[in-house]
């Protein structure tokens, strides 16, 4: 059975002690309580670079330049009505200071950790390549 494509964009924002941030799902949407890498929905016409630009800023309050999102790895996941490609960009330089700006959750995790905290699906796959970069 054919499902539509979504298409989201995800950051792996790395911090200076070589963590990475997540942000757990609010009450209240899909896959509430789970912890996620940020970013979102790529929209008609825009890249997976300025959708993670725009989610970022949205979501967080920091500025990334497109030369600061490296392309790491990608996930695809078949969910119930559709399913999900995500590319994963690497990030270590932003401009701003990282902010809850819509209810979320945040923590600085270890790559060696990341399988402490519950995720969707489609995030899991992309532990592995963030353990084995960043030890």
């Amino acid at each position: 059975m054919s499902q539509p494509i979504l298409l989201v964009a995800a950051a792996a924002l790395v911090d200076v002690d070589n963590r990475v941030l997540l942000a757990r799902r609010p009450p209240g949407r899909s896959m509430a309580g789970l912890w996620e890498f940020p970013g979102g929905k790529v929209e008609a016409g825009e890249s997976p670079e300025n959708a993670l630009r725009r989610e970022l800023q949205e979501e967080l309050g920091i500025d990334v330049c497109p030369t600061c999102l490296h392309p790491l790895t990608f996930a695809s996941h078949a969910y119930e009505k559709f399913h999900l490609l995500m590319p994963l960009y690497l990030c270590r330089q932003w401009d701003g200071v990282v902010t809850a700006r819509e209810g979320q959750e945040l923590a600085w995790v270890r790559a060696m950790r990341l399988t402490d905290y519950p995720m969707p699906p489609a995030d899991e796959p992309l532990i592995a390549p963030l353990r084995d970069l960043l030890g």
